[in-house]
Parts: C-alpha cells; structure tokens; sequence
C-alpha cells in the first residue's frame, strides 16, 4: 500500500505541465550561463531565478545545470531542454507578432451620418492619414440605429435618438444651423433693410425628408414666419445643400456640414449659426482604451470638429 501511494504521487508530479515561469528563467540561465545576469534580464533577483529553475528541476526529476565555483555548466538533459524551449519561445513569439500585426492591420470601421461623411469627414481625411498612416481606416455611410455586429467599430451619430445605456460615447461637437444660399442670390432672397435681414417672398425653402423640421424649428427660435414661402423638398438632405450651391433655393445648413463651402464663398450665411440643441457623438460599443487606433480617431473626429 505504502510503494502504491508513492507511485501514484510520482505520477501526478511527473504529469503536471511545466511553469513556464520555470522555463522563461532555466531558459535565460542556460542561454546566459549565468544565473546573475538571467536575473537581470528578467527584472528578477538571483533568489527568484534559482528557486525557479531548482522546481523546474524537481518538476522533471532530473538535474539541468552543475553548478561549480559560482559557475552553472548545462547537463545534458539542460541541453535538450535549452534547445526544446528555445524552440518553444520561439514559436510563441512569433505567434505573438503575427497576432500584434493583425490586430494593427485590422480596419477600423467608422459608419457616419452620409451627409456628415461627404461635406465634413472625407474633405479631412488626407489630415487623418497623414497624422496616424498606421492605421487603417474605412468609412461607410449610415444613420439612426445601427449593430456592431455588423463589422462597424465605431460610429458618429446626432444626439435625436434614443441609443440605450450600453454604448460608451463622445462628444465631438454641438450642432449650430443657419440658412445658407448662393451669393450670387442673396438679394433675391433676402431683404436687408434697417433691422435684421428677413426672407423674402421670393425666398424657396429647401427642405429635406431626413430633418422635415428644420426650417420650422430654426424659424421659432430665430422668432420668424415661414407662411406663404415657396417650398420644395428634398429626399435627402446633402441635396438640399447641393440645391442652395446650385442657387434653386435656401437651405437649413449645419455649420460643420457647410462651413467649408461659405469659407470658400460657394455659400453664404446671411442670418449666422445658432444652436439646435442637439450635437455629435463618437459611438463605441465599449470604452475606449487610451492610446488605441479608436482613442487616437476620437481625438482627431475633436480636433477637426474646433479647427
């Protein structure tokens, strides 16, 4: 009975799987020759670096180093074992580069509302690039609700709907609005007396089918009458922006989403930007990790959005 106890305790040592903290300091030791220097290599102290080889040797029953004069000479079951996890850590390694490199050439999926995306995003994007060539950024178009569980990593979206509790966001801007019209037409549409400027009678309204309020909300805050203005609408509301550059009419048009057009004077604002109250947000499906490709994106999405 006593010989059966012990044998079945030989075999639960000997079938135990190696520490691979174990091994890392043998390793060292064994490729050093030197059990100080292995110590120093790994941030250990020399203690923690015997202590670890002698359980490696107690683990596999077998002696890896002779250690003389301050000195530690592979056995040859060390050479075996310097060779085998050599081979080891190798592999690992390499897997580990391979999976880094994967994670880096990964594409970070950034979905944004379609008007947002052409008039502000892609206008900047070359200053993206140029500052993070590292990472691999692909853009696609949508608004409103949207899954992560379709291969999007991210996404800007306005604050007018309701997104739940379980998404991490960032505030990139506020939205401020304003008509915008073509220069060449503003006398027509606009009539500048004394006071403010008012709208005219002649004064086409462009409106779109994605913010079918925008100009009754922008005329109650600004305290003017809509009654009686020509209309006429829009499916989406990049063409009622492109309707005003093209001088049919006069358009709502987001600051973010025109200002490039009136710094050019393709446009101008007659009446200034004022607040809707709503704004932008990055969206993530988890907090963003500081330094990531993600956390560096929602940096710059706020450095453009001052700039």
């Amino acid at each position: 009975m006593k010989t059966d106890h012990i044998g079945e305790n030989n075999s639960r040592k000997f079938n135990r799987p190696l520490s691979l903290g174990g091994l890392r300091c043998f390793e060292a030791a064994a490729r050093l020759e030197s059990f100080t220097q292995a110590a120093n290599s790994l941030s250990l102290t020399h203690g923690a670096v015997s202590r670890a080889v002698r359980g490696l040797e107690d683990e596999l029953g077998v002696a890896l180093f002779e250690r003389r004069h301050r000195r530690v000479y592979l056995t040859a079951a060390g050479r075996t074992l310097l060779q085998a996890s050599q081979q080891a850590f190798g592999i690992l390694e390499h897997t580990a580069q391979t999976l880094r490199q994967q994670v880096q050439d990964a594409p970070l999926v950034l979905s944004c509302e379609p008007t947002l995306l052409m008039r502000w995003l892609i206008p900047r994007l070359p200053s993206f690039q140029s500052a993070h060539p590292d990472i691999n950024l692909q853009l696609v178009a949508g608004g409103g609700s949207f899954s992560f569980r379709d291969g999007i990593s991210a996404a800007i979206r306005r604050n007018d709907f309701d997104w739940g509790d379980n998404l991490h966001s960032v505030a990139l801007f506020n939205e401020r609005v304003g008509p915008v019209c073509k220069p060449e037409m503003l006398r027509r549409f606009v009539t500048v007396s004394e006071g403010p400027p008012q709208l005219s009678h002649d004064a086409v309204l462009l409106h779109s089918a994605t913010r079918p309020d925008a100009w009754r909300q922008w005329a109650q805050g600004q305290g003017v009458m809509l009654e009686g203005q020509p209309e006429q609408c829009f499916d989406h509301f990049y063409f009622s922006l492109q309707a005003a550059v093209a001088g049919i009419g006069i358009a709502i048009g987001p600051w973010q989403q025109v200002r490039d057009d009136v710094a050019s004077g393709v446009l101008c604002a007659p009446f200034g930007f004022s607040p809707d109250g709503s704004g932008y947000c990055l969206l993530a499906p988890q907090a963003i990790l500081p330094g990531s490709s993600l956390a560096r994106l929602a940096d710059w999405l706020q450095l453009m959005a001052c700039v």
